[in-house]
């Protein structure tokens, strides 16, 4: 209905600027356009006299009586009027609204689906969890976020791609590899003592049972007393264990632990997400870039451009020139790359594959690395802003007033698949996208699994399912539907209300895809289920007359609609029956 009152407005601008009253090119765009937040000031509201007044040298108030004079004639609107300093309310007749209906039930799954005049190449990156361990609750909120923000996009009519960026070099990985070989070591009654800070959860020493199965007895090695006397640091004391298993077993032998140990995450971490109806369309790893030398391209653009600098030995980017707390170096004193290196030449690559927007959804601990990459990209030349940063705020998972620890190295985690065998696939999602990604989500694991009202996904799919419910009796009770539905018997409020709700998902996706907030589809759904329950418990859907049971009918069906379309968006199932 918004689009119907942007061409009434855009009419009457048209014919102001034709009339030399204002300069097109002042109008604002888009068109300031709201749902009247108070009843009694109309269905819609603008502003757009307010933001012409000053270009035009008039009065806010008297430039919109003008705007509202050169309006066309509407069948769908009321009346107008001026309210304020010079805003303009239109009020919609309420049959208005009953064109949405079948409008509904044509498109169906299209229903909502955008079209826009400049649709974009847009790269989304998500969960991207270091590979060394199973997903743990933390991660299931990005992937959450991540996946629906994709969907939105591309119900907005962009042309969207995902990827997991896989850290597979480093010194995690090689810690996950010596934790893997530790317990490999215990599996043939070595003498070890397992080192503090190394990955010690249960898949650890599954992996361990699995690496002896597949290499029997290869990496073991003579090990008396390299356990003992370790330094009292832990990552002091993981290093040299790191440097005596590589010079025990050869760089060769040690890379094909740490390569199993790889591999053996990555199918667990792509096994969770499975698990949660999460797909990435590609994964791509960190020795990528290293291995086709864009790393090295990387730092050869930032020298050339004088954007790094020599300092004890190490080369450091000038980070603090574009808001970072502190200079960064991109290769160590040893020669090494950084992480902060590859990640610089990895970004660098998504420019290189076109896209005119790339969303990255971090944790809340990324949250200072923003400005560190943004400039190491505006210092190579790019345009930073077609990078877009996300901070996810970690869920935190509560069993009554106990907060649950997410340590993977400590193994002492809740992982996502223990979340989704407890609450389910679409509670879990659900809740994980109920607030905006920047605030705080506590995941109460008792409403999430209640069968009440109180319970947002139980209400929404309750919802759907009470209306497949009405369409069962009615063949139950050998109800046939005949003549022409006339809709513009709908006037009851709830009815109303109801179609009001419905008019406005195509506005609620582009809103959200735009802001990148998949909780505005959360909300909505809530409203729309919200407005259907009031209805049906108002209402006779069945019990009426022919005439009007048609419309009620093909109004629940476009509801129906409505509720699946936006909970396929958020990877929540839309059940026929509960």
């Amino acid at each position: 209905m918004k689009h119907r009152i942007h061409e009434i407005l855009g009419s009457s601008l048209r014919e102001l600027a034709n009339q030399k009253v204002i300069a097109f090119e002042d109008v604002p765009n888009p068109l300031p356009i709201e749902h009247s937040r108070r009843a009694g000031h109309g269905d819609f509201a603008t502003s757009v006299a307010l933001a012409l007044a000053k270009p035009s040298g008039k009065n806010p108030r008297e430039l919109a009586e003008l705007v509202q004079k050169n309006f066309p004639d509407s069948s769908i609107v009321e009346k107008t009027e001026i309210a304020g300093p010079g805003f303009i309310n239109f009020f919609l007749v309420d049959r208005a609204y009953s064109k949405v209906v079948p409008e509904i039930l044509e498109k169906k799954s299209a229903y909502g689906v955008l079209k826009p005049e400049q649709p974009q190449k847009i790269l989304v990156e998500f969960v991207s969890a270091n590979p060394t361990g199973p997903l743990h609750v933390g991660h299931g909120r990005g992937a959450a976020v991540g996946d629906s923000l994709a969907k939105i996009l591309s119900a907005a009519g962009h042309q969207v791609d995902t990827e997991y960026y896989v850290n597979d070099i480093g010194r995690q990985m090689n810690i996950l590899g010596l934790s893997i070989w530790v317990r490999y070591l215990g599996l043939f009654g070595e003498p070890v003592s397992f080192p503090k800070g190394a990955y010690q959860g249960e898949y650890v020493s599954e992996c361990a049972r699995e690496l002896r199965e597949l290499h029997g007895d290869k990496f073991l090695g003579e090990t008396e007393g390299v356990f003992q006397n370790l330094p009292d640091d832990p990552d002091d004391a993981l290093d040299r264990l790191i440097e005596f298993a590589r010079n025990l077993l050869g760089s060769d032998n040690f890379s094909c632990i740490r390569r199993f140990a790889l591999d053996s995450m990555v199918k667990v971490i792509q096994s969770d997400l499975k698990a949660f109806d999460v797909e990435h369309k590609e994964w791509f790893f960190e020795s990528q870039v290293v291995d086709s030398k864009e790393t090295d391209q990387a730092v050869s653009c930032l020298v050339d451009k004088e954007q790094v600098y020599e300092a004890d030995g190490a080369l450091w980017f000038r980070s603090t020139e574009y808001g970072d707390e502190k200079d960064r170096v991109v290769i160590r004193s040893n020669g090494e790359l950084t992480y902060f290196a590859t990640d610089i030449a990895y970004h660098l690559n998504k420019f290189k594959r076109g896209y005119n927007k790339m969303i990255n959804i971090w944790g809340a601990d990324h949250h200072g690395y923003i400005a560190r990459m943004k400039g190491a990209l505006k210092a190579a030349g790019e345009d930073s802003e077609r990078l877009q940063i996300l901070v996810v705020q970690l869920a935190a998972l509560r069993r009554g007033s106990k907060k649950i620890a997410l340590s993977t190295r400590a193994g002492d985690f809740v992982s996502l698949q223990e979340l989704l065998d407890e609450t389910g696939k679409d509670a879990a999602r659900f809740f994980y996208v109920l607030r905006k990604p920047e605030q705080h989500l506590d995941f109460d694991l008792e409403l999430a699994k209640s069968k009440s009202n109180e319970n947002p996904v139980y209400y929404v799919q309750y919802a759907h399912a009470r209306i497949s419910s009405v369409f069962r009796q009615m063949q139950e009770r050998g109800i046939v539907r005949q003549g022409k539905t006339k809709y513009d018997l709908l006037e009851q409020e709830a009815e109303v209300r109801l179609m009001k709700q419905l008019s406005q998902y195509p506005e609620v996706i582009e809103n959200s895809a735009q802001a990148c907030e998949p909780h505005q589809i959360a909300y909505y759904l809530r409203e729309v289920a919200n407005e259907f329950h009031s209805l049906y418990n108002k209402e006779r859907i069945l019990d009426c007359s022919d005439s009007l049971r048609n419309a009620r009918l093909d109004l629940i069906e476009a509801t129906r609609h409505v509720l699946a379309n936006g909970l396929g968006l958020l990877g929540v199932a839309a059940p026929d029956s509960m």
